[in-house]
């Protein structure tokens, strides 16, 4: 299959795709400083999570039924977010998620028992979710189509600055004040609103969908205009079951990293900052490496290629019996685990139409944070000592690797929106 990013560019080699998306920056911006502000909340409860467990008295396997309600919040965010950017437009919805996210990061250190953590971090899933679905959409039908790998990368890798923003804060902040005030610096998302409400246009294939109906409505008012449905093809089904297991995946390999850090190596909050920072420096570069490489080879060659190399690092990664083989593990880790997500705006948004683009990215989206849940709840209940975890998490990652890799393989041809016809240069 020949990737729509190189059939719009046959000469792409010529042309600079950070250059070409300069005239795009608000909305590149807004979509990484989105999920940039995702990052720095969800990972502060992975940070978080033995001191949540001290203080309540429970077990990491109790918490990680927590981390499953998030992905249950996240799925209805992903969904619910997706029909209503698709009704209401992208960034209508891209501001709702924000801001109902950030409230609800904060309403987590105002909890006082794991049944108001679980409700809590629900709600926060939802405004997760919906945020990432909205941006997602709008980002991809903004840019020029060749720049979409790019793009995707550069959005996907505001996860990576946020998880390193949110090791650096709780090295400072938990030793002093404790994993409460993490949650309160969760308000920030309502200044992103404002920048989106302020510099942000709406997606203009979203823009010229509308227009098209109210057109058809007025010529025929006696007819209403037939309902787009969402239609669960090959390309639907191929990308849910993708999303489930490369969640899984990526669960099983960061989700526990910080309580193994401290749990089965020994290390204080403050030596954990040393090898996150590694990581998410590996996945900042991964991200952009592989969205470069994808404009030239396609999505599905880089992508198998870090699977492969997400195996041969996954024991290294967590059970290094040496410092200096985990920091380089962390690194060479985060560099393919987070390259490969640095592809899947771009990969999902081609296996849907327009019309139900934001939808089919949220469901594709929400059935994967499903998969991460499993593994949140899975792999503590199995792995219950700090020397089982890593070892329960390595084989996991190993096992929905291999399936995550023979799902892209059988990626059907012509998907509905490989090459997006019509929004393939929108005006900035």
């Amino acid at each position: 299959m020949t990737d729509a990013s190189s059939r719009s560019a046959p000469n792409t080699s010529s042309r600079s795709s950070l250059k070409a998306l300069l005239p795009y920056w608000q909305v590149t911006f807004a979509s990484f400083l989105g999920w940039f502000l995702d990052a720095f909340d969800q990972t502060s409860l992975m940070f978080t999570l033995p001191d949540i467990a001290h203080e309540f008295g429970c077990t990491i396997g109790a918490l990680g039924m927590i981390l499953t309600a998030q992905s249950f919040g996240r799925a209805i965010g992903n969904t619910s977010w997706g029909w209503l950017a698709d009704r209401y437009g992208r960034r209508l919805a891209f501001m709702l998620g924000v801001v109902w996210f950030g409230v609800f990061s904060a309403m987590t250190g105002l909890s006082h028992g794991l049944l108001m953590l679980g409700i809590v971090q629900f709600l926060f899933g939802i405004g997760f979710g919906g945020e990432w679905t909205a941006s997602a959409a709008l980002l991809m039908e903004s840019v020029p189509a060749w720049t979409r790998p790019m793009a995707s990368a550069l959005m996907m890798s505001g996860y990576e600055v946020g998880y390193f923003a949110a090791a650096g804060a709780q090295a400072l902040i938990l030793p002093h004040y404790g994993w409460r005030m993490l949650f309160f610096i969760g308000l920030a998302p309502a200044l992103l609103a404002i920048f989106i409400r302020l510099g942000v246009k709406e997606s203009p294939v979203w823009l010229r969908n509308r227009a098209q109906r109210a057109a058809g409505q007025a010529r025929t008012p006696t007819q209403p205009l037939p309902k787009v449905r969402f239609r669960l093809d090959a390309g639907a089904i191929q990308a849910i079951a993708f999303m489930g297991f490369l969640e899984f995946q990526k669960a099983a390999i960061y989700t526990f990293y910080p309580t193994i850090l401290r749990g089965s190596h020994h290390l204080t909050p403050q030596d954990v900052f040393i090898p996150i920072t590694l990581y998410c420096i590996g996945s900042f570069s991964g991200k952009i490496l592989c969205g470069w490489l994808a404009e030239r080879f396609g999505d599905l060659k880089v992508m198998l290629g870090a699977i492969a190399i997400v195996v041969l690092t996954i024991w290294p990664f967590l059970s290094a019996p040496s410092w200096n083989m985990l920091l380089t593990a962390a690194f060479i880790m985060g560099a393919a685990a987070s390259g490969i997500f640095a592809l899947v705006p771009h990969y999902l948004a081609k296996c849907f139409p327009s019309e139900t683009r934001s939808f089919g990215m949220g469901l594709g989206y929400a059935l994967g944070s499903i998969g991460q849940g499993i593994a949140g709840w899975l792999i503590p209940g199995i792995g219950r000592t700090p020397i089982t975890l890593p070892l329960t998490a390595e084989a996991f990652v190993v096992g929905s690797s291999a399936v995550t890799a023979g799902i892209a393989l059988l990626q059907p041809k012509n998907l509905p929106g490989e090459t997006m016809e019509g929004d393939e240069e929108a005006a900035p």
